[in-house]
């Protein structure tokens, strides 16, 4: 790649629907779940390594409750390159205080790129491609690349974003001029987007010219940009939260697409930790489980030596860590959030966060 990435990973992220694995200082980026020995921080810096040029050009943008986790998770990691948010105020200002920060070091025409901290990716080799192809789209004139993931079902808890003409093509991979992005649709919707062959999920993955960004945040997002440029960090405090997408993505006239297809998952819940796990077993157990007519369930515990025994259960997670058990139906782990949140507004049960 002749042009050089600087990749900067969002690592804020709570993981509050892995509760009671996700703590507030073990959030998800710093579990492992598919069984490799690196937790996904460590495996989404690992396969960002290359492309940087190693740890000295790699960042991470955190939360300062998690500061020190990111400090044993990613000891290699220079401790200029991380920025502690002090207050989660959702994507924008951490897109837009890592963009400001990069340019300082290396000027606007750096080229970087943000990569959320717990997603999986199964094929290092075709992302690394993908990655290049965004890197040349973004350099070759102003643009604000997105990868999209081709869809291989109708999800309904992604948003989708629609391509219009094609923009450009580098490693083979066509990058399209985005005609909207849409918000999570019901099912019906997102088949219908799916059997046009023009819709790829939001991975939340961007890569553009500092520069660029700089100023359609200063055309898009000014309450945004102004006092971070002001005052750094401790602008954080008179922000609001606000995301990169609703901030710039969906009002910018640069955002572009490029369809990937590299093996992809966001691991929003426990359903996907089943679908890296499940292939032709009746069950995904990460636990030593003893089980009579039980199936198509998921069964974690933290601690080996536990055992978890069922009897007669279908579609059902459970979770057993420290002196919590989670017992949940597989459609319902989405309000695994709303347990936490009932957690917090007690003060008998905020140890268990």
């Amino acid at each position: 790649m002749a042009t050089q990435l600087i990749p900067i990973i969002l690592a804020g992220g709570k993981g509050e629907r892995f509760w009671p694995v996700s703590r507030l200082k073990r959030p998800k980026q710093f579990l492992c779940l598919d069984n490799s020995g690196d937790s996904l921080m460590q495996a989404t810096a690992n396969r960002l390594l290359d492309l940087a040029g190693g740890w000295e050009n790699l960042w991470v943008i955190t939360s300062a409750i998690i500061a020190d986790g990111v400090r044993e998770q990613l000891p290699n990691l220079p401790e200029s390159n991380l920025l502690i948010e002090p207050e989660g105020k959702d994507t924008a200002p951490a897109v837009a205080w890592g963009t400001l920060e990069v340019a300082k070091r290396y000027g606007k025409e750096a080229i970087l790129g943000f990569f959320p901290a717990d997603h999986w990716i199964g094929d290092r080799a075709a992302y690394e491609k993908t990655l290049r192809a965004a890197v040349a789209q973004a350099e070759s004139e102003p643009s604000i690349v997105t990868l999209g993931i081709k869809p291989n079902q109708p999800a309904i808890g992604y948003g989708y974003i629609e391509q219009a003409e094609e923009k450009g093509n580098f490693e083979d991979l066509p990058v399209y001029k985005v005609s909207r992005f849409t918000e999570k649709p019901d099912r019906a919707t997102a088949q219908a987007f799916i059997e046009t062959g023009k819709y790829s999920w939001n991975s939340g993955m961007f890569i553009f010219q500092a520069g660029v960004v700089l100023d359609e945040l200063a055309n898009h997002a000014p309450q945004v940009l102004q006092p971070l440029q002001a005052k750094g960090a401790d602008a954080y405090a008179e922000l609001e939260k606000l995301s990169i997408d609703y901030a710039l993505m969906e009002k910018t006239k640069l955002a572009c697409v490029l369809p990937a297809n590299f093996g992809w998952d966001d691991l929003g819940d426990w359903n996907g930790v089943e679908r890296l796990h499940k292939k032709d077993q009746v069950n995904v157990e990460l636990a030593t489980h003893i089980g009579q007519d039980t199936e198509d369930s998921v069964i974690y515990a933290s601690d080996e030596n536990e055992v978890i025994v069922t009897i007669g259960l279908k579609d059902v997670v459970i979770v057993r860590d420290g002196k919590v058990t989670l017992v949940v139906d597989k459609n319902r782990t989405q309000d695994i959030k709303k347990i936490v949140k009932s957690l917090y507004a007690d003060d008998d049960f905020q140890k268990l966060l």
